[in-house]
């Protein structure tokens, strides 16, 4: 996956991060009132932190954690230094390669981080730096994510627009190869509804997430879209409308794991 790109993305993201995340907060907010395990301690690492909210919500849901933030995104993590001096320390490096030493952590989260990476790598990195024992909580999207995008678009012309997320059956075997063993697997449908195509769109690109990657340029649109081409995608969207408005679907997997 190019992740210099997807960096770049996020970097631009983070001033208005927090402003659009409502369905990463949402998710953040599922995942810890699913966990299975009814405490948590010691040291913790938040992979793909973001802006810091589920360090936030670890923080006061479990007394004298030790926060460890991590994102590829250095402006992502420069937003961290206005939190409080017990949330967290932060640290900007790649997922798929941790600048951590092995079995340094008791306990893994992270939140929509792992669908811009490559599983294999992520899960073996969180195997290596969690102790024995350890546990982690993680969402990611899976393939079912910004359907009514993609059929939209197919309305317009034959470019990509998302990237491909993971089935199930992949990242289950990522995660049995890392030697990690699967506590808890939900898969769940969350819409979000928009009142027009042009806020629907706003809200993906200002999350960082219209990125696409490992695609040739012949593949994916160079320029700017035609009125006609618009015209065309706010009718193919209108189809979809609904009482609550336009959706926009998140195909989001709940994993809880132990090492």
């Amino acid at each position: 996956m190019a992740q210099a790109e997807i960096r770049r993305a996020f970097s631009r993201a983070a001033p208005r991060y927090d402003a659009v995340a409502d369905y990463q907060r949402e998710v953040g907010k599922r995942l810890l009132a699913g966990l299975p395990w009814s405490e948590l301690s010691g040291r913790v690492l938040d992979l793909g932190c973001g802006t810091g909210h589920g360090s936030a919500l670890l923080s006061h849901a479990f007394a004298g954690l030790e926060v460890t933030a991590l994102d590829f995104a250095l402006p992502m993590v420069q937003r961290l230094f206005s939190a409080p001096p017990a949330l967290p320390l932060k640290v900007c490096a790649d997922a798929q390669q941790l600048p951590l030493r092995d079995g340094c952590f008791d306990f893994c989260w992270s939140s929509l981080a792992l669908q811009w990476c490559d599983p294999a790598q992520v899960f073996g990195e969180i195997a290596r730096v969690l102790k024995p024992g350890g546990r982690l909580a993680l969402t990611t999207l899976g393939p079912a994510t910004f359907a009514e995008l993609r059929q939209a678009f197919a309305a317009v012309d034959s470019y990509r627009h998302t990237i491909d997320f993971c089935d199930e059956g992949p990242l289950r075997e990522a995660l049995l190869q890392a030697g990690l063993k699967t506590v808890r697997w939900e898969r769940r449908s969350i819409a979000l509804y928009r009142p027009d195509v042009r806020s629907l769109l706003a809200g993906v690109r200002e999350l960082g997430a219209n990125r696409i990657a490992n695609v040739q340029p012949e593949q994916r649109r160079s320029g700017l879209m035609g009125k006609a081409a618009w015209q065309r995608l706010q009718q193919a969207f209108e189809t979809l409308r609904t009482a609550r408005g336009l959706p926009l679907t998140y195909d989001t997997f709940f994993i809880y794991a132990e090492k």
